[in-house]
């Protein structure tokens, strides 16, 4: 497993972003690896990636060098890195510069324009394409449940949203983003992606932005639905739950388990209740399909991939992760405690760049 973070550049005594990402990059290319630090959408943005990694001890170490590489080269361009999904403070992002960007910018206006927005991917190793899609098809109930344990977003142009992520809100505008069906086959799979792109909507492949899909670089499965989090302890949570949910859903293709037939509009309302609310309200029960406590839910899908996490050997670290998040809160909490506590959103982004990168 590996996992894709995308951070803000940020002033670090204004807090407001700055678009330096190319010369983050710039500054850094002689020292990092190339797949170490890349750019994104917007210039206020720098992605960070880890190695391969077999152990949550190893990914963890790999979490924090990584975070703390990305931080070494924006302070050499005199910024801070900040682990926060949408920006606190109001910007205008400014369109990296590349062909694609520039398209994706003239074609989806204000949507790609507003799309300052920071999540956390996590890759997972399959043995097939045929087996990557019967992971997706089987992992679609558990999405919404894993988004709310990463909401870090609650601030949107200089106010509080009302969500715990409202980048969930900003990113769901594309028109290939959020749930998906069932797809049954690699072929189903090939089929719906050359439907897509035939319409002429999106640019190309990458811009098919299901909440989990095939990737095109790496034989994974790529879950997209995370927040990039506040802790990297989180992220390591994120991960662990991630790589037993496709345990598990490998385990049950192969004993000829069918994937739950819930329709994809129940689950855009799974999706909405989680960034709405996070661990803090409801979310709906992939068994029912009801309401019902965060904590239940949260409980429910631990059990979902308990065989998978003994396997492992991750079950009583996520277990103690677990117990660490819903005692402090997601980021979204630490975000408003602090805006309450000092009524400024400029200390909500130095609050995120203090501590939260490698420790």
């Amino acid at each position: 497993m590996g996992v894709e973070e995308e951070f803000l550049l940020v002033d670090p005594a204004t807090g407001r972003p700055r678009a330096v990402g190319h010369a983050v990059l710039a500054t850094s290319a002689a020292e990092v690896a190339e797949d170490d630090l890349a750019a994104e959408l917007h210039r206020e943005q720098l992605e960070t990636g880890t190695k391969p990694c077999h152990t949550l001890d190893e990914l963890s170490a790999e979490l924090r060098s990584s975070r703390a590489t990305g931080a070494a080269a924006a302070g050499d361009v005199g910024v801070a890195l900040a682990p926060l999904a949408t920006s606190p403070l109001a910007v205008e992002p400014t369109v990296s510069p590349s062909r694609r960007y520039e398209e994706m910018a003239r074609r989806f206006g204000r949507t790609a324009s507003e799309q300052l927005t920071c999540g956390c991917h996590v890759h997972v190793a399959i043995d097939s394409a045929e087996e990557g899609v019967a992971v997706l098809d089987r992992i679609r109930p558990w999405l919404a449940p894993l988004a709310a344990l990463s909401t870090n977003s609650p601030f949107w142009l200089g106010e509080d949203s009302g969500y715990a992520s409202f980048r969930s809100q900003v990113w769901q505008r594309w028109p290939s983003a959020g749930p998906y069906g069932p797809f049954g086959s690699i072929e189903g799979y090939r089929a719906f992606i050359d439907s897509v792109l035939g319409t002429g909507t999106v640019l190309d492949e990458g811009m098919v932005y299901l909440d989990a899909r095939l990737s095109r670089q790496y034989p994974t499965v790529e879950v997209r639905v995370a927040d990039v989090c506040r802790e990297p302890d989180d992220a390591v949570l994120i991960a662990a739950l991630t790589r037993a949910l496709v345990q598990t859903a490998v385990d049950a293709w192969h004993a000829g388990d069918e994937p739950d037939p819930v329709r994809t509009e129940v689950l855009r309302l799974a999706a909405w209740r989680a960034g709405r609310s996070g661990l803090e309200g409801d979310l709906l029960d992939p068994g029912t399909w009801r309401p019902a406590p965060a904590t239940e839910v949260v409980g429910q899908l631990v059990e979902h991939v308990r065989p998978a996490l003994e396997q492992a050997g991750d079950l009583d670290t996520v277990r103690e992760l677990l117990a660490a998040v819903q005692a402090r809160g997601t980021g979204t909490r630490r975000q408003r405690e602090v805006y309450s506590n000092t009524g400024t959103l400029a200390a909500v982004v130095r609050d995120a760049t203090d501590g939260t990168l490698v420790h």
